[in-house]
């Protein structure tokens, strides 16, 4: 019998992001498993018959290059990664271009970095050229561009899980469902006896973090808390997402039979604009602006504007219109905005009221230091 909610989510869901990990796309060796691929994509091609849009972010290429050059362990310095990485990443979209062309479509390849989607011109034209693809019938293929992708710390996006919930966002009212090689999130270890799996997480608790039981594994980043990361990240911005076995045969289709597997994480109870889902989730911060106790709370808990009272500090290199971490106290990220002045503006007007902005700079363009229609709330 279906279940009642996951019945509404599939229905209702605009767009569909699949994400397969890589331990679900190799075998045991290490190779990369084609006929899971030709498996996979003959339930994406059913769920597009549905006449939903699917969007697939694809690990694995890291995984197939492994396997062919008969590597045993992933690879620690990060141009051998990129290399592992390029020769794999061929593999990986010749599979999938001849498992679809039996369907009549076609595999279209996208490899981005964590600088597409945090700069806001590219992450426009990143979604257009997406909705283009799928207007044409092709299959959206996504990875991380790991060849190109060289200041590790802070390009790339670390994992798929995250890569995945950050193009979801680039879309409203999406549908996204991980695959990976567990059932879905337990309420502790799933070897432990009395282990059960959580149906349905409807509300967004800390507890949930000390659920996340980390597997190990030679050919994969990701994780469960990267995968609980990702969900906080969607279900914020108004979407929906499901973590799945992608061992379990027909998973896809179960899911879209609405049948009761794996994990929900249902949208919490607000609807983001493609603008603010990119301040909160894609960008990335030029600089750091530290707040009081007071304005941590305006900002935070009250709805308010930063005005430059409630400044205690900056740091990094930001202009006009950057987008900038606001951080409280305790050294918790509360938010992040796009800024009307820079740092060394920033710096002689903290602590005044705004009032003395024209005083200290000679001029007065804004009273509030990032407006709140300019700014969202992620912590």
């Amino acid at each position: 019998m279906p279940d009642l909610l996951r019945d509404e989510l599939v229905k209702t869901s605009d767009i569909i992001v699949v994400k397969v990990g890589t331990n679900v796309l190799s075998r045991k060796d290490g190779l990369l498993n084609v006929e899971r691929i030709e498996r996979l994509v003959g339930e994406l091609s059913g769920i597009r018959n549905r006449g939903k849009k699917v969007i697939l972010v694809s690990s694995g290429a890291v995984g197939a290059g492994m396997g062919r050059l008969g590597l045993k362990e992933r690879p620690a310095l990060l141009p051998q990664l990129q290399a592992v990485a390029a020769i794999g990443q061929s593999k990986l979209i010749e599979a999938y271009e001849s498992a679809l062309g039996r369907f009549g479509a076609h595999a279209g390849q996208v490899l981005l970095t964590a600088d597409d989607l945090s700069d806001r011109k590219r992450y426009l034209n990143a979604r257009n050229t997406l909705r283009t693809m799928l207007d044409y019938g092709a299959l959206p293929i996504i990875n991380e561009n790991d060849t190109v992708s060289v200041r590790e710390l802070h390009t790339t996006f670390g994992d798929n899980d995250r890569l995945a919930a950050l193009v979801a966002n680039l879309f409203s009212n999406p549908l996204l469902i991980l695959l990976t090689d567990v059932d879905g999130l337990f309420d502790r270890d799933p070897a432990e006896p009395g282990a059960q799996l959580i149906s349905v997480v409807a509300n967004w608790t800390p507890k949930l973090n000390s659920y996340v039981v980390e597997k190990t594994s030679k050919r994969s980043k990701g994780g469960m808390s990267s995968k609980l990361k990702a969900a906080k990240m969607i279900t914020e911005a108004g979407g929906n997402m499901i973590i799945a076995n992608g061992d379990t045969p027909d998973i896809l289709t179960r899911i879209f039979d609405s049948e009761e597997v794996g994990t929900v994480f249902l949208a919490q109870d607000v609807v983001l604009r493609a603008r603010k889902r990119w301040i909160g989730y894609a960008g990335r911060p030029a600089g750091t602006i530290y707040l009081d106790e007071g304005a941590a709370v305006a900002v935070a808990k009250k709805g308010k504007s930063l005005l430059p009272v409630g400044i205690a500090d900056c740091t990094g290199h930001f202009e006009k219109g950057d987008l900038v971490s606001l951080v409280d106290p305790q050294g918790n990220e509360v938010a992040r905005g796009l800024t009307n002045y820079n740092t060394r503006d920033t710096l002689l007007i903290r602590g005044k009221n705004s009032k003395a902005i024209r005083e200290v700079l000679g001029q007065f363009h804004y009273e509030e230091v990032v407006h709140r229609d300019n700014m969202q709330i992620v912590f």
